[in-house]
């Protein structure tokens, strides 16, 4: 655990993949964005299996190989090597999108920019700066059954993450039901932003002062641990 700006513990990448991974249910077919939320596959719960998904056209896909021993035949949708599980498919990127857009998909774990109080995302620009275009993480923020969000709280400069409205470039609409971030665990339910977990070290109200919309769930909000983990 480390400290943000203000001299708050914070919890590391680490540490915020290993909570998410905790949600995932057994037998769940997932796709993790490129990136900061590849890590959850890194924590898996002992006893359940989860599928994963990537867009360029793999189905049952595993950890990643040792070093050196790399078959780069076999990539993710971010260009990293994977290995592959028994039972595992291959299929064209069209396919891929098929399952993503009917539906069949139960969980999408991205990262973000921002998230607004009603599930908006916009994860893919900020201003001049970000990829030429939004991908498929439009497709797979209306695709999947449910769509959950990695992210530290506040942007380097201090700004909250989580806001009333996104002012950056939107990947979809009223997609996001649940915030994993450095500092609390968010559900997002009737346009608003309910506090789920926290950690028990940073009070409801210097939570809410790094958060830039109205945070409910100050008496029901239970404790996030989480195990010592290497960023």
């Amino acid at each position: 655990m480390t400290q943000t700006g203000e001299n708050f513990p914070k919890l590391n990448k680490a540490q915020i993949a290993w909570r998410a991974a905790q949600d995932i249910e057994d037998g769940a077919y997932v796709n993790l964005g490129i990136g900061f939320p590849e890590l959850v596959a890194q924590y898996q719960v002992e006893g359940r299996e989860a599928i994963y998904h990537t867009e360029n056209g793999v189905l049952g896909f595993g950890q990643a190989p040792e070093k050196g021993k790399e078959d780069w035949d076999l990539i993710n949708a971010g260009k990293k090597a994977i290995t592959l599980k028994p039972g595992a498919s291959f299929f064209h990127h069209a396919d891929s999108f098929a399952m993503v857009r009917g539906g069949h998909l139960d969980v999408a774990i991205l990262g973000a920019f921002q998230v607004s109080q009603n599930g908006d995302l916009a994860n893919w620009r900020v201003g001049s700066k970000g990829v030429p275009a939004v991908g498929g993480a439009m497709d797979l923020v209306h695709g999947a059954k449910r769509v959950a969000v990695l992210t530290e709280h506040v942007t380097k400069d201090g700004k909250p993450k989580l806001v009333e409205k996104c002012i950056f470039p939107l990947t979809g609409v009223g997609c996001v039901t649940r915030v994993y971030t450095s500092l609390a665990v968010v559900d997002i339910k009737d346009g608003r932003f309910v506090l789920h977990e926290k950690l028990p070290d940073i009070s409801f109200d210097d939570l809410q002062a790094m958060t830039g919309a109205e945070l409910t769930g100050k008496d029901t909000a239970g404790d996030l641990i989480t195990p010592d983990l290497a960023d």
